[in-house]
């Protein structure tokens, strides 16, 4: 599986080894052996050392094949894996608060990936080997909906599904102040943050992104907040986060982008993929499906007061 990115503003004059790092989701030492493997190519010749600088513009391909076989996620039955629906090729979970999808640098093992192959060992030849079956992705502290791929047909029909935007996916938000319009659009461009390569922001050269919202409640306490509905015209890292944020309206515990307040604390963002909609990769048939809000998010939310009269 070879994956290509060009390198952006962000990580301009950033060494090779920490690029691919980022791109394999690997660590920096891994990064070096899959290098010195033959694995890295910058614009279409191979490298071979970590320590070369690359500048924006430029394209690194990496062959994710050379990552040492014993890096590859194995089977963990003690993995909860808690299932929406499966058949013959597709699984849909629900996947908790606090669970990471794949394995990635810091997170070797203990994630959803483990446990999926516990269960569903066919999935291990399905899509990118380092994340097995794995169509789109929820942040750790993200919860609700996600689909898997059991086939490579279905993997690929999944992901092409998601490129042209006909796959749904419904968030549930809760965030900070009160929104001038009870619906709307975000459409702003996403990228890494000059000043923070980790993060993603609001760029003019960033990739296009987009997402709905829809003001489902409002409330005076302990903050002004508001719960809000977005879908996903895009899929882009952070997306929800990233935007909401950029309008002045952070989701309520997320620290990366100015949601953690005293006022109202969380251990994590606020944020649930509460429905998804796909159409069945083999049957065609129309699939919909909806998670309820975790325990978390519902106790601090049922917390909140509503003006009065409401």
């Amino acid at each position: 599986m070879i994956v290509e990115e060009l390198i952006p503003a962000a990580l301009d004059g950033e060494r090779l080894d920490r690029i691919v790092a980022l791109i394999a989701d690997i660590s920096r030492s891994e990064a070096r052996q899959l290098i010195e493997a033959g694995g890295a190519s910058v614009d279409g010749a191979p490298s071979p050392s970590g320590k070369v600088r690359l500048t924006e513009g430029q394209t690194v391909s990496v062959d994710l094949s050379r990552i040492p076989e014993e890096q590859f996620p194995r089977a963990d039955g003690s993995i909860e894996v808690p299932v929406v629906h499966e058949d013959a090729d597709v699984i849909v979970v629900n996947k908790q608060v606090g669970l990471v999808v794949h394995p990635a640098a810091g997170h070797g093992t203990g994630t959803l990936v483990n446990g999926l192959l516990a269960r569903y060992p066919e999935i291990s030849t399905v899509g990118q080997p380092l994340r097995p079956g794995i169509v789109h992705r929820l942040d750790a502290g993200t919860s609700g909906l996600m689909v898997v791929a059991r086939t490579q047909v279905a993997y690929d029909s999944l992901v092409a599904a998601m490129s042209d935007h006909s796959v749904s996916r419904e968030y549930l938000a809760l965030t900070w102040g009160h929104f001038d319009s009870i619906s709307g659009v975000i459409d702003a461009n996403i990228g890494r943050d000059p000043r923070d390569p980790m993060k993603m922001t609001v760029v003019r050269d960033g990739k296009w992104a987009r997402t709905h919202f829809e003001v489902v409640d409002v409330f005076v306490g302990p903050a002004d907040l508001s719960l809000v509905r977005c879908r996903l015209e895009t899929g882009r890292t952070h997306q929800i986060r990233v935007h909401l944020a950029a309008v002045g309206h952070a989701v309520v515990g997320d620290a990366t982008y100015g949601g953690a307040r005293s006022s109202l604390r969380a251990s994590r963002p606020l944020l649930h993929a509460a429905r998804l909609g796909f159409v069945h990769p083999v049957s065609g048939a129309e699939m919909e499906f909806e998670a309820p809000v975790p325990a978390d998010m519902a106790t601090i939310v049922s917390s909140c007061e509503r003006t009065a009269g409401d």
